[in-house]
């Protein structure tokens, strides 16, 4: 008997397994379709960078949450302001994709179309940060105390410290996101969105319906909603009358046809306007000193000076509690960021993600000194490490990632993962340098 027992609780218990297991999946499938119709509201449509990122949901919405708050929540930058800066930093490394989607979004809230015809076009202020943004993108170790000083005291066109605060966060988001776009070679494959067909009003969205708005364009409307309700008629009514009612109904249809394709018309040449725009946005416009580009960090004697050591200035002592200072709440969504990469549930080892992290870390000049570097060699193959430095260091769309061999041994969202674990390290390392150089200044 029981012997028995065990055999029949032996499937009960299977079958349980896969339930729960699948419950799972559909709980994780149910989570990305959350999270891609946040990015349909906030951006209007899912594109590939996303679904790239969608393999690790727990990190999307991390990172969904903290780029809505730098770009579109309250903070001291105005709209405008915070695209034009993701519009300089994505031009950095030519990546066509972030300017172009940044550009979009510029007109949108209100920036001036002159704007994007290159950097000379821009206010002062603006351009005012082409060398920070500069320093951040291709060396960051060279980021200065006088940099912000620079900055902060140019007269009318200085900058508040809160102001500059959530401008570097900008820069270093999107340089970090460029390399994200450069590793899964998204930048390659992008081709700008194309008219709305048949004149369709841009602020429509086809899910207003299933959401009870009932308020729909009447070009989108099916054609009997465009009819009159018809009517009843009695034998009393006169031929008189009714010729009367469907003559005057065909002068209204007309007259409503004509307004219609007026403003068709007008929506269409607005489009046309704005994507000629935007289509000129070329990214080497938006750049000074062209020729400024990442070099070998030197770790010579006479250099030694200029190693960044985190015992000294870390994210979680000292970054973390002055960005949040200076700019509420960004440093816990930040935080959240890099907490959730580091925690992905992965095929790859904590100290191989650890190494990822650190030898992305050491190539921009930061070293940790209780960490024994004879790991990253032992963990990391040569042609790995040169995918890792490529994509970290100097994210270019006129370059093409060469994938390390080992990469046909692994899943899709493995792959990602790398990438996710370099786009937040360059992200941290960045705002070390520019918050350590705030920092510097404030008790200068």
């Amino acid at each position: 008997m029981i012997i028995c027992a065990n055999k029949m609780e032996y499937p009960l218990r299977t079958q349980c397994q896969r339930v729960q297991k699948q419950v799972v999946v559909n709980g994780e499938k149910e989570r990305v379709s959350l999270l891609f119709m946040k990015a349909l509201v906030s951006r209007g449509s899912v594109d590939a960078v996303f679904q790239q990122m969608a393999s690790h949901p727990q990190y999307l919405e991390s990172f969904l949450r903290a780029q809505h708050y730098i770009l579109h929540m309250d903070g001291p930058l105005p709209l405008p302001y915070r695209h034009y800066i993701a519009i300089m930093a994505a031009a950095r490394h030519h990546c066509h994709y972030l300017v172009y989607l940044h550009s979009a979004h510029f007109l949108r809230v209100g920036g001036d179309p002159l704007w994007l015809q290159g950097l000379e076009a821009a206010p002062p202020r603006l351009r005012l940060l082409a060398h920070i943004n500069k320093v951040l993108a291709h060396q960051p170790w060279l980021t200065a105390c006088s940099h912000i000083q620079t900055l902060l005291k140019s007269g009318e066109q200085c900058w508040s410290l809160a102001e500059l605060v959530q401008a570097v966060v900008i820069l270093a988001h999107c340089h970090a996101l460029c390399s994200f776009v450069y590793g899964c070679d998204a930048d390659s494959d992008f081709v700008p969105r194309t008219k709305t067909p048949n004149g369709t009003p841009p602020t429509f969205c086809p899910f207003d319906a299933a959401n009870g708005n009932t308020n729909v364009p009447q070009s989108l409307a099916t054609p009997s909603e465009h009819k009159t309700r018809r009517r009843s008629l009695d034998s009393s009514c006169d031929m008189v009358c009714l010729k009367e009612r469907i003559q005057k109904s065909q002068e209204e249809r007309e007259k409503r046809e004509e307004r219609l394709l007026q403003t068709q018309t007008l929506q269409q040449t607005d489009m046309e306007e704005e994507e000629e725009i935007i289509c000129f946005a070329d990214p080497s416009g938006f750049i000074t000193d062209p020729d400024f580009c990442y070099e070998e960090f030197a770790r010579s004697e006479e250099d030694h000076f200029q190693v960044f050591r985190v015992q000294d200035y870390s994210w979680e002592d000292h970054g973390f509690s002055l960005v949040n200072r200076l700019y509420s709440d960004i440093g816990h969504l930040l935080d959240d960021r890099f907490r959730s990469v580091s925690t992905l549930p992965s095929l790859h080892s904590s100290d191989l993600k650890r190494a990822i992290w650190n030898y992305i870390h050491c190539v921009l000049g930061i070293r940790y000194d209780d960490y024994d570097y004879g790991e990253v060699n032992q963990l990391l193959e040569r042609d790995l490490k040169l995918y890792i430095k490529a994509v970290a260091c100097f994210p270019d769309a006129t370059k093409t990632p060469v994938c390390p061999l080992s990469w046909a041994l692994l899943k899709t969202s493995e792959r990602i993962h790398v990438n996710l674990l370099i786009m937040e390290a360059r992200l941290q390392a960045e705002l070390l340098y520019a918050l350590r150089a705030i920092t510097q200044y404030m008790i200068a």
